[in-house]
Parts: structure tokens; C-alpha cells; sequence
């Protein structure tokens, strides 16, 4: 083992940790890699930019475009809401409901699929007094699961395929996954509406255990006359910084002051709302003039009106709040937003609101602007979950929603048919939507998930930098020593393993590319066709079902459907062991 080897075997390794132990982003990890590969020369310029031209990283930029323009509309999902309404049994609704799902979830981007339909079953859940838990890990699963169906179904799988041709290689085709993807999800969807569902929680959603115990998230206080700070500012009067409370909106007769700023005035006869550790209200009671309204029946829904809405968002796993606390990320002015409430784990973080450290998947809940879920709805920072009206922008007219639609087919058509690659018809798709002002160039850009395609790049980089020391030969080398006495089988078992092992630990595009050179190298010294290698490589770095991080999907429903950790191990690992021998053996018989 060289000397080269070894410095990029120990640079992977610490990144793993990095990403393991969320040092940082993992696209900000996985980039400064790429930085010390370059630095330290193993990677010359155009090599370590290789990635940013990759054909299959610029297709991903393209799908988020194409994916959000035909979402636009509004048109799928008030079509899903429709055909929801008619199920009358549990299992009767998962079936109507799930099956649809994986089919558009094999043509369009699964993230955004997943944060527009978790309200939606959320509240038709709620209506029923069925618990949303039983119906949003199947939601994940359920697009996972229909994302291996096509080439375009997940990012994973256009990795693949551009890193394919940078090898030289013929890289899929539209539906080369669908031999194994069908089968597979089809074994899944039956696993999660029998066995699965009765191994699902029966927990109650975020926002409905708040709302059944307001009494422990909301304290109202009176303004007297006898206050001794009337007609100053909230921090002169002593009520910004306070131990364990957050005061979230003041009532003034019909007037609501919602996000209570530093410079607000104090009123007599101001109602004062406050969120927190309810049980350090006694220390506001010492302060002459405020008095504790023991019998107010003030619950949450009363905090909004014409001008603030209640919204639940979810922490996304790239957003720039991670390892602050709320009070360090200026939450409030930064949102023009309160936080009522955090939860983590099915469990509320018991503490005072402005001190609480975000990670990846905690639920807020929280008192907002009424065009909060419009300008945040393609945040970073975080996925909006929250069961309300569809904003008016969003509610286009139906016939741009049809449109979009003809035009996706189109895609699909001229892919299959190998008239065009993927790369050229999803170019011409975004020209036509740009062209039909069906989008506008501001919207394709808030489509556009930077942070994953400067992730994809990086590690593409990193992959050639496996390539060129001859890493990714030795790892191949090693682990054949080991899976050829075995045989074949054995080899693409522990080729998916390791895969998806990746995929639970980091990300499901980075796995895909650390994976695939010592695939191509193993099918190479076997003396077989690399396509075999490549299926399954794909089809185990999307199949992320083990841990809520593995995946985006998963840490959307992580917070609305209250699961623990352990929810996703109990239900995940039976389909994942189930997903995989079905793969391999698809895989041998097809390929082999």
C-alpha cells in the first residue's frame, strides 16, 4: 500500500467520522476533502473540478427544476387529497394512497413529494382519530421504494449512471432499474400495509399533543396598572432575557403582536403570552403589576388570527441553524417567527426555548408570519409541515398544471425511446417551462438544492482521487480475497451491504460514489459486465429504511409522526433484509 493510498484511505475515513458525528454539513465536509486532495497535489485542478461537469451531478440540478415546476401547480396533490377522501378502511387507504405515491415518486423528486403530502395525510389522520404515525414512515418508504424504478426516480441513481459514462461505460437507461425496482417495491408495499403496519407506533402527531396539553406550553399574564414599566420597551422592562420564558405574543384588545420584538411597547391591560418552562412562571409573579390569569382558557389555536399562523417545521439535515441555539441563530428576527415549542425524539425539550441546540429532525412549532410557509416553503433551513391552505401563488391555474405534466411525459418518452439522453431532455424541459413562463428564472433557482449538488461533486472528486492512487483497486482486491470462495452471490450480498451501510451512515449519493469504483473494479477482475455491479450499487444506496439521517425523506416524518430512533430499526430492517435479497437475485439471474 503506497503512501498516497494511505493519506486518501485516512482523509475517507476521517470524513466518515465527520459526517458520523455531524462535524458540519456534509456537503461543507465532504468539500473540504476535496480542498486538502487538491492542496496536497493527488488531485490536479481539472481533476478535483471533474465532478462539477459530471453529466449525471448536472442532470440532478436539472431534475430539481423540472420536479418543481410540475409541483407547482398544486395539481397532484389536490388530486391525491380528492382520492384520499374517498377510503373508507385503514388498510383500503394505505393501498390508494401509497401506490399512487411510489408511481409519481418514480418520476419526480421524492423530498418535495414527501413535505407536500405529510400535511396532507397529517390532517386526514387527525380527521379520522387515526394516529399520523401509523401512515408517514410508509409515506417515506413508499417513495423510496418507487425512486428505484427509473433513472430519474432518485439522485442516486443519475449519479450512477454519469459516473457510468465517465468510465467509458454505457451508462441506464430510463427503465434498466425497473427489472429490479418494480419487483422490489412491490414486495415492500405489501411488507408495510400487512406486518409492517402492525409493527408501526401508535403515537399521537407534534402539534395535536400540544395541543392537548396547552396548559404546559402557554401561560397568559396580565399588564396592571400598578406595572412599573408601562409605556416602555419589552427589554427595558426587564421581559426579553427571562430564565426559562419566552414571550411569544402580547393580545391588546383585538391587536395581536406576533413576533414580540425588543423594541415593542408595554401596554396596561396587555394580555402577555409566554412559552417555555411553565414552571418558572412563578418567578414573573414576583414582578409588581403582572398578574398569572389562573383561569384563562387560552389555548393555541386562539394565538393566531388574520396575521400569524401556528406552523410545524422540520430541521433539515443542511440547514445553517444546526449546533446553534435558537437564541444564537436570532430565530425571531431572522423568521420574523416564535418558537412555542421544540420536540426531539417524541419527547418535548424541556428547557427555556431560546437555549435549545437544533439537530437534524427536531419538530418546531411555531407562531409565524401568514406568508411564513410561502417564503420558507424551499428553504434549506427547514421543511414546512404544516396543514394549511395551499398559498395562493402555489394554486396556479390548473391548465400550467396540465401543462407540466405533458411536458414531463414528453420527457419520459423521449428518454425511453433513446431519442434524446436524460441530460438534453431535461434541458429542453426547463427551456420550455422557462420559455411558457410556467416558472420564472427566480423560481428554478430556489428549486436548486446547492448544498446536495456541491456534496455530489465533491465526492465525485474524491472518487477520482480513489481511482488514480489505486484505493479503490486495493479495496476491490481486498474484498474479493475475502467473498470469491463464496461465490458470486455472496460478493453482490456484501457489495449491497457495505453500500447501504454507507447510505445509513452518510448520504445516499456519497455511498454511491465511494462504492462504485471498487465495484467496477471487482466486476473487472471477475471478468464481468460492470452493469450488474452498478444495479446494485444504486438500487442499495437509495434503499436508506434503517435510520431516520439515512435519508431526507425519513427526517421529514421523523417530528410529525412523533417516532422514536428505534420506530425506524423495528420497521426498517425486515424491509431493507427483504429489498436486498430480492435485488441480488433479480441481479444475478438478470445480469449474471
Amino acid at each position: 500500500m503506497s503512501f498516497e493510498m494511505m493519506f486518501v484511505l485516512i482523509l475517507i475515513l476521517a470524513m466518515l467520522a465527520g459526517l458520523i458525528f455531524e462535524v458540519a454539513r456534509p456537503d461543507m465536509v465532504i468539500f473540504s476533502v476535496l480542498v486538502i486532495l487538491l492542496l496536497s497535489g493527488i488531485l490536479t485542478v481539472d481533476e478535483a473540478l471533474s465532478g462539477f461537469s459530471n453529466e449525471g451531478m448536472l442532470t440532478v440540478a436539472l431534475l430539481f427544476i423540472v420536479a418543481g415546476a410540475v409541483q407547482k401547480s398544486g395539481l397532484i396533490d389536490r388530486l391525491m387529497e380528492k382520492w384520499l377522501q374517498n377510503s373508507r378502511t385503514q388498510t383500503g387507504s394505505m393501498i390508494r394512497f401509497f401506490v399512487p405515491t411510489s408511481m409519481f415518486s418514480a418520476f419526480l423528486n421524492n423530498t418535495p413529494i414527501v413535505v407536500t403530502f405529510t400535511p396532507i395525510i397529517k390532517k386526514w389522520c387527525e380527521d379520522r382519530g387515526i394516529a399520523p404515525s401509523k401512515f408517514l414512515i410508509p409515506l417515506s418508504y413508499a417513495t423510496i421504494l418507487g425512486g428505484t424504478i427509473t433513472l430519474m426516480g432518485t439522485s442516486t441513481n443519475l449519479v450512477v449512471h454519469g459516473l457510468l459514462l465517465d468510465f467509458g461505460l454505457e451508462g441506464f437507461s430510463f427503465f434498466t432499474l425497473a427489472v429490479v425496482g418494480i419487483p422490489a417495491a412491490l414486495i415492500g408495499l405489501i411488507y408495510l400495509f400487512t406486518i409492517g403496519y402492525k409493527l408501526l407506533p401508535d403515537n399521537k402527531g407534534f402539534s395535536q399533543q400540544i395541543k392537548e396539553d396547552s396548559k404546559e406550553y402557554i401561560a397568559e399574564m396580565q399588564v396592571t396598572r400598578a406595572f412599573d414599566h408601562l409605556d416602555k420597551s419589552v427589554i427595558d422592562a426587564g421581559l426579553r432575557d427571562l430564565k426559562g420564558l419566552y414571550l411569544i405574543e402580547i393580545i391588546r384588545g383585538d391587536e395581536r403582536i406576533s413576533p414580540v420584538s425588543a423594541t415593542t411597547v408595554i401596554q396596561a391591560e396587555d394580555r402577555l403570552i409566554f412559552t417555555g418552562l411553565i414552571s418558572t412562571i412563578a418567578d414573573l409573579q414576583k414582578i409588581k403589576g403582572l398578574q398569572l390569569e389562573t383561569g384563562t382558557n387560552i389555548d393555541l389555536d386562539d394565538l393566531k388570527n388574520g396575521t400569524t399562523n401556528l406552523v410545524e417545521a422540520v430541521v433539515s439535515d443542511q440547514s445553517s441553524l444546526l449546533s446553534k441555539s435558537i437564541k444564537q441563530s436570532q430565530f425571531r428576527s431572522r423568521y420574523d417567527a416564535g418558537v412555542i415549542a421544540v420536540h426531539r425524539n417524541n419527547e418535548r425539550i424541556k428547557s427555556k426555548v431560546g437555549d435549545i441546540v437544533l439537530r437534524p429532525g427536531d419538530s418546531l412549532l411555531l407562531l409565524a408570519g401568514a406568508d411564513f410557509v410561502e417564503k420558507y416553503q424551499q428553504s434549506n433551513d427547514f421543511f414546512v409541515v404544516s396543514s394549511l391552505d395551499t398559498p395562493a401563488t402555489l394554486n396556479q391555474s390548473p391548465a400550467k398544471g396540465w401543462f407540466s405534466i405533458v411536458v414531463l411525459l414528453g420527457l419520459i418518452m423521449t428518454v425511453t425511446l433513446g431519442w434524446l439522453s436524460m441530460f438534453k431532455a431535461m434541458a429542453l424541459a426547463v427551456m420550455i417551462f422557462l420559455g411558457s413562463k410556467v416558472i420564472a428564472p427566480e423560481d428554478a433557482k430556489t428549486y436548486v438544492h446547492f448544498n446536495v449538488l456541491l456534496l455530489i461533486a465533491s465526492a465525485l472528486g474524491i472518487g477520482v482521487a480513489m481511482r488514480k492512487t489505486g484505493l479503490a483497486e486495493w479495496m476491490a482486491e481486498g474484498l474479493l480475497q475475502f467473498g470469491e470462495p463464496l461465490g458470486l452471490v455472496a460478493i453482490l450480498f456484501m457489495v449491497y451491504i457495505l453500500t447501504n451501510m454507507f447510505t445509513e451512515l452518510v448520504t445516499n449519493s456519497a455511498a454511491a460514489v465511494l462504492m462504485l469504483p471498487i465495484g467496477i473494479e471487482m466486476a473487472q477482475t471477475l471478468g464481468y459486465e460492470p452493469m450488474g455491479f452498478a444495479v446494485v450499487i444504486a438500487i442499495a444506496a437509495s434503499a436508506s429504511f434503517i435510520t431516520p439521517i439515512g435519508y431526507q425523506t425519513n427526517l421529514i416524518v421523523y417530528g410529525p409522526g412523533g417516532y422514536k430512533f428505534t420506530d425506524y430499526v423495528k420497521v426498517g430492517l425486515p424491509l431493507s433484509l427483504l429489498v436486498m435479497i430480492t435485488s441480488v437475485l433479480i441481479i444475478y439471474n438478470v445480469w449474471f
